[in-house]
């Protein structure tokens, strides 16, 4: 079946270069395309694409408030066309709440050396976008759109719990002293995982006696963002990875965009401790950041201490990394089909029979808490 695609964006030069891109795909379909969100709002209307590509920043009527009247009216898997800079990459973040599937970077331009390698990711996303189940979504839909005031004072708010302000633990922690990790959480997400991430990550207590690693499929930029915005949202301090970083307990690391994240053991006075290294080897399955090369990292090192959850996503990624937590004795964890956004990289887990455990989201962290104890 043809995908039909519809793309609203207000630069005449970025629908060109999109629908250029996606007519090269036999699978894909430009049925149109709208200059704002008004124009793009009635265009969902008429014409009901599969999949549509919303910029962030527009006239009119801007990418939230289109994506919470599409989700509302006409739900469709949407895609967000989003440049760089922070506050782009924070209302591309606000977009997921709303029922956003997935995020692009916007192209740069025709002439850029990058673009083949983007074209692919653009019609994979919108393939993989056409398969999403957007019941799992949980839109927030009576959500009013983001603007920074508000973030600010919604960050202060949750900030304090019980007369204590939350970053008060976070810093106890790090002043503690440095020893090996008992446990590893590893996470690898990929289609609909922000917001499957904000949940489980939201659920662990801030005393979880392991640390945790995340590979989510996200382009350069975001995966800050999403950090910052995780660890507003978490007990326990939450990071994009940078090289060399501890591995500690009760702090998340996350993969930066464009960069695999391994874990590796480093020898300082006699002593030996885990740290990131950060690489621009080649692509695995076409990902980088790659679940594989992570999972692949902390079997070797942590053997059967890991515990690892591959969560909502397309295509394989992780499986093969999957395989040597397995040998080394760990745990592997894959979200159930009743909660994934798209079902891809859990359903590939199962297929292989290397689940220990099929989960829907709303039960891991409880589960985690127990093995963990």
């Amino acid at each position: 079946m043809t995908i039909r695609a519809l793309i609203v964006d207000d630069s005449a030069l970025i629908r060109k270069i999109l629908s250029d891109i996606l007519k090269e795909d036999p699978k894909i379909r430009v049925i149109g395309t709208a200059v704002n969100g008004k124009d793009g709002l009635e265009k969902v209307k008429k014409l009901r694409p599969d999949v549509v590509l919303l910029d962030n920043i527009m006239p009119v009527l801007d990418g939230l408030k289109t994506l919470a009247h599409i989700m509302k009216e006409y739900p469709t898997s949407v895609i967000i066309v989003s440049a760089l800079g922070e506050k782009a990459e924070e209302i591309t973040l606000t977009a997921f709440e709303y029922g956003a599937v997935d995020v692009i970077e916007k192209p740069s331009g025709v002439l850029s050396q990058s673009m083949p390698e983007m074209a692919e990711e653009i019609c994979r996303k919108v393939r993989t976008a056409a398969k999403a189940n957007l019941k799992n979504l949980e839109c927030m839909r009576d959500l009013e759109p983001w603007s920074p005031k508000k973030e600010e004072k919604k960050g202060e708010k949750k900030g304090e719990k019980k007369g204590e302000k939350k970053g008060e633990k976070k810093d106890n922690r790090l002043r503690e002293k440095v020893t090996s990790v008992r446990n590893i959480l590893a996470i690898g997400a990929s289609t609909g995982g922000p917001r499957t991430l904000e949940k489980l990550i939201g659920s662990l207590p801030a005393e979880i006696p392991a640390a945790v690693l995340v590979v989510q499929h996200m382009p350069p930029g975001f995966t800050a963002s999403l950090s910052k915005r995780l660890d507003e949202k978490s007990a326990l301090r939450v990071k994009e990875a940078q090289e060399g970083d501890r591995v500690e307990k009760g702090t998340v690391l996350i993969a930066p965009g464009n960069y695999h994240m391994e874990i590796v053991r480093n020898k300082i006075n006699s002593l030996e401790e885990e740290v990131v290294h950060l690489s621009c080897s080649p692509k695995e399955l076409g990902s980088r950041p790659s679940v594989n090369v992570l999972f692949r990292s902390v079997a070797l090192v942590y053997g059967s201490r890991v515990i690892s959850l591959v969560l909502t996503g397309m295509n394989c990624d992780g499986a093969d990394g999957a395989e040597e937590i397995k040998k080394m004795g760990g745990k592997v964890i894959a979200e159930a089909r009743s909660s994934c956004v798209v079902y891809g990289m859990p359903g590939e887990i199962i297929r292989r029979n290397l689940a220990d455990l099929v989960l829907p989201l709303d039960r891991m962290a409880e589960e985690i808490i127990r093995i963990l104890e």
